[in-house]
Formats: structure tokens, sequence, C-alpha cells
């Protein structure tokens, strides 16, 4: 039975070496207007493709052209400085040498999918929040990616068809799990179910 591997991104697979928060110092920027967004329009703000400035309409924050464009330069800024972890490359090859297909499944605003993509380019699935219109831990992300995987979702890693590793307890585990998909937890401090991928990838590979 062909088993699929879903990754999540930054936290698994990328970090950022110079964080910015771009979308974070919008949210303070409203507050000082005394602006307080609500759960959906934060939702709406991960789950929608929206320039800068449609950025700031949902959340209904008062900014100019020059104010917009500081907050895109610091986007810039950290899209520039994101690498991939050390065991990164190593374990993808490892799975796709063994004709595994794999997917990414992310949180992310609009503003970072285009360089996720191309740091990780060839990947088999991508569901990302701003295009599939859900956030994890809400199964229609997992469902949407199972989809493009051509696969359904399985319960144990050892010869089933997808498994999912990934940084939060919350999505990446337990909300995988939810979903009908065996997921993992990565901390690469040892707390986790696995503490690097090339461990994981392995864990895969033996079935």
């Amino acid at each position: 039975m062909q088993t699929s591997v879903i990754f999540d991104v930054f936290g698994t697979l990328i970090r950022i070496e110079h964080r910015r928060d771009p979308y974070l110092r919008l949210l303070r920027y409203g507050r000082t207007q005394g602006g307080s967004p609500s759960r959906e329009q934060l939702e709406k703000l991960m789950t929608c493709e929206l320039d800068w400035g449609e950025a700031a309409d949902v959340l209904g924050i008062r900014a100019g052209y020059v104010k917009l464009h500081g907050f895109a330069r610091l986007l810039q800024e950290e899209l520039a400085s994101m690498t991939l972890y050390p065991d990164v490359q190593q374990a993808i090859a490892l799975l796709q040498g063994a004709g595994i297909k794999i997917a990414l499944c992310s949180n992310l605003a609009s503003g970072y999918g285009p360089a996720v993509r191309a740091l990780l380019p060839g990947m088999d699935a991508y569901a990302f929040s701003y295009e599939v219109g859900a956030l994890k831990p809400n199964p229609i992300i997992y469902q949407s990616v199972c989809r493009d995987l051509g696969v359904q979702p399985g319960q144990q890693l050892s010869g089933n068809r997808v498994v999912m590793i990934g940084d939060s307890i919350r999505c990446d585990r337990d909300g995988a799990r939810a979903a009908g998909i065996a997921g993992f937890h990565l901390s690469r401090s040892g707390r986790g179910d696995f503490s690097d991928l090339i461990e994981f990838a392995d864990a895969v590979l033996e079935g």
C-alpha cells in the first residue's frame, strides 16, 4: 500500500532567520487606532489571498501607501532570511527515492506562499490555508491535501496511506489524527514523537 507524507512548513521544514513579524506589526498598528480585530477577521487574514491594502481593509485598519509599503518591506526581509533546516533535503530525498508522495500543509498568510514553493519545489501537493480557505486544525484543510494527493486518510504509520508531521501538537498531531491521518509531533529539543526529520523518514521507510 502506498504511503504519502504531509509536512507542516514553518518550524518543521523552514525557519526564519530574521523575524520581522509584518502581519503582527499591522495588527499592533491597528490597535493604536483603537481597533481590536475579531476572530473572524483574523481568520480571513489567513484564509484569503490578500495584498497589504486588502489585509488592512479586512482588519479595519486605516493605513496609507507609505505605511503599507513598510509592512511589505518587512515581509520581504523575512522571506529573504528563510532557510531549510539541515535535515530537510536528506529526509525528502529518502522519501522521494522510495516513491513516496510528499505534500505540504500549513497555515500561511498569502505573502509567504510563493517563497515557500520556491524553497520547496516539486512537491506532489500543497495545501496552504489562504488557498484552501481553512486553517488547521479544521478538517477541511487535511481533506483538501489528501484529495490532492489522491489518498484516503489512514491511522497507522506502518502500511497505511498517509502520515503527517509538524511542530504543533494541536495542528500537526492531534488535528491530523482527528481527521483520520496518522499525525506526529516533531520537537527538535527531543520532547515529541520525533526529534529530526531523518529519524521520521527512516521510520516511514521501515513501515
